[in-house]
């Protein structure tokens, strides 16, 4: 595990981007935590740090982003506001689990049983300053 601590919306981003570095088409990043902590702005960061030529914004309302890359596409899928298992069924995201892709999943926890057994889990946490946060990234490897 590799963590991190930023203090401001600004190195948040940076780290999200210095992480796209080791992503390769196929892999899948899993975003955890609260509300404002930072998840979307690291995502930001990981796009621009593919190549994505586009400003990346929340797919709050929308669910699913795609954003075109050198390699194929990201896709950013934020399933915040799903309330049942058959919402996430509905979205088809399994179609983006290719090695066409990179994908980029807010509130994983939401498709438990429908996303790639091997993974990164990026955890972030506020911290004790206002625009303080703590990240950590794991590779999920199954047993």
């Amino acid at each position: 595990m590799i963590a991190y601590r930023t203090r401001s919306p600004q190195e948040t981003f940076e780290v999200g981007k210095r992480f796209a570095a080791q992503l390769k088409p196929g892999d899948c990043v899993f975003l955890t935590g609260t509300l404002g902590s930072g998840k979307t702005l690291f995502a930001s960061g990981i796009c621009e740090g593919l190549g994505v030529r586009m400003h990346a914004t929340s797919p709050t309302f929308t669910f699913i982003n795609e954003y075109s890359a050198p390699f194929g596409k990201v896709i950013h899928i934020d399933l915040y506001r799903i309330e049942r298992p058959s919402e996430v069924d509905e979205l088809g995201m399994e179609e983006y689990f290719t090695d066409q892709c990179v994908c980029l999943i807010e509130w994983p926890e939401k498709a438990a049983g429908r996303v790639p057994p091997r993974y990164y889990e990026v955890r972030f946490r506020h911290g004790d300053g206002e625009n303080e946060r703590e990240i950590a990234i794991e590779d999920v490897v199954p047993a």
